[in-house]
């Protein structure tokens, strides 16, 4: 492939990468590049623009951070249909909009009848957020609101500051998917004492009661136990690089420990596997994990999301092992697309976009009692499902 300028129209006094992000935003503004749709690999794009993996690599980081792509390791770069609903919903509001707008935005007035909800989440890099994202687009299609959001990085300090820009605009009310923490933001407890509306997703807040959609975690731990269970497989290692103490994580350790003394099986905390952090820079070889599968200590992992089962995996392949005729994986989350088959994962479905509209019919109900005192928290549980695919299959007992 010939090497190529970036686009006749940009500013060559621009930084390379910021150069290619503008390429790859008239390209989708454009509809040249549809939702959902894989970018070429690193490579590909070194050769098409003539330029270092650095920088494609920071090109493509910032078009994730930004909200345009998400990223699946191991899978690549997609089109993120999120940025799309939002340019629609921009270029709606730009038609309408009178020629005075700006400066009434800036007294604090809303120049569209439909109001602003927001919404505070970690990242936007996989399936999972893609259809949380479409379960609340489309609870939200036909109201009177619409839905801004701010990553927060999985940073305690940028997601205080997300919350507290987006009130600052005008939101009328939040989605917020806390960070992976051991303590929750204090900015998440002063919204509860203000009695402003917000739904937590994903999590909610133990001895402090607020609204909040989450999957089954407890119960979908133990799917995941008696799928492997009923594969032969004795020794079934969990595992987690997110804090243990953050209470998703907690449930499903309960529930995997729960399905193990169903079975009057012996807990070994050995096979608990979660004072630890992935670090895909990093040499795999040089990773706790890589060294406990090569023990062959466990038959078969759970990993409690997607990201850390695409390492196990990858370190499985690595080691010439074979999933799952040497080693059965669970995975937390879908890592397929909504066309594939068979998923090449069997995983736990938390069926995000069912949590995405109830957290958004919830947050629906919060705002039409503005008026009056909020109704009491409710706390609601969206069931899993474990969805079976190539990644476990029946214990080999090596003769």
């Amino acid at each position: 492939m010939s090497r190529m300028r970036v686009s006749p129209k940009t500013d060559e006094r621009q930084p390379l990468y910021l150069q290619i992000q503008e390429h790859f935003k008239r390209l989708i503004c454009a509809g040249e590049i549809g939702e959902n749709d894989k970018f070429p690999t690193e490579k590909q794009l070194m050769e098409q623009f003539g330029v270092s993996r650095m920088t494609v690599s920071n090109a493509l980081t910032k078009l994730a951070q930004e909200g345009w792509i998400y990223r699946i390791p191991g899978r690549g770069s997609f089109v993120n249909p999120g940025i799309l609903a939002e340019l629609a919903e921009g270029r709606e509001q730009a038609e309408t909009m009178p020629p005075d707008a700006g400066r009434m935005r800036g007294q604090g007035e809303s120049a569209s009848t439909r109001k602003m909800v927001g919404l505070v989440m970690p990242l936007l890099e996989d399936f999972f957020a893609i259809r949380l994202l479409r379960g609340i687009y489309g609870a939200l299609k036909d109201t009177g609101y619409y839905v801004s959001i701010v990553l927060s990085h999985n940073c305690k300090e940028r997601e205080k500051e997300a919350i507290q820009e987006l009130i600052q605009q005008g939101a009328a009310g939040l989605f917020i998917f806390p960070i992976d923490a051991e303590t929750y933001n204090e900015e998440i407890l002063l919204l509860k004492i203000r009695e402003y509306p917000f739904v937590l997703i994903d999590r909610y807040l133990p001895g402090f009661e607020t609204h909040s959609v989450c999957s089954d975690n407890w119960m979908s731990a133990q799917l995941a136990v008696n799928h492997l269970w009923g594969l032969g497989h004795r020794d079934i290692a969990i595992c987690s690089d997110i804090p243990s103490s953050t209470i998703t994580v907690d449930e499903r350790i309960r529930g995997y420990m729960e399905a193990l003394k169903q079975k009057g099986a012996m807990i070994n905390p050995a096979l608990m596997l979660t004072d630890f952090q992935v670090d895909t820079s990093s040499p795999p070889e040089l990773h706790p994990l890589y060294h406990h599968i090569r023990s062959r200590s466990a038959t078969a992992y759970i990993t409690l999301n997607l990201r850390l089962g695409m390492f196990v995996a990858d370190v499985i392949k690595k080691l010439g092992l074979r999933a799952p005729q040497d080693i059965s994986v669970i995975t937390y989350d879908n890592p397929s697309s909504s066309v594939d088959l068979l998923p090449a994962f069997t995983h736990i479905d938390q069926h995000e976009e069912a949590i995405g509209a109830r957290a958004a019919e919830q947050l629906l109900k919060l705002l039409a009692h503005q008026e009056k005192k909020l109704p009491e928290p409710f706390k609601q549980i969206v069931k899993s499902a474990l969805v079976v695919g190539e990644s476990t299959g029946a214990l080999m007992v090596n003769k």
